[in-house]
């Protein structure tokens, strides 16, 4: 998929937790996971919003375009 999730990084470089980052964006476990593990097809941009809001983060930080070789 050329569209790669840094989710997981920037949980880690900003201590948070699964848990704690499901509750100030109000979207269940399963789902954030699910983008976290990069199996999410789309993502709303409500949802990128809360994100960014609750990473104190940009857009860009979260996902990351790589071109197909292809």
């Amino acid at each position: 998929m050329p569209i790669k999730i840094h989710l997981d990084k920037i949980m880690s470089e900003k201590k948070v937790s699964l848990n704690e980052l499901s509750h100030r964006v109000g979207i269940t476990l399963s789902n954030l996971s699910i983008i976290k593990n990069q199996k999410s097809k789309a993502i709303r941009l409500s949802t990128l919003e809360a994100l960014c809001k609750a990473l104190d983060c940009q857009p860009g930080d979260i996902m990351e375009y790589i071109k197909d070789e292809k």
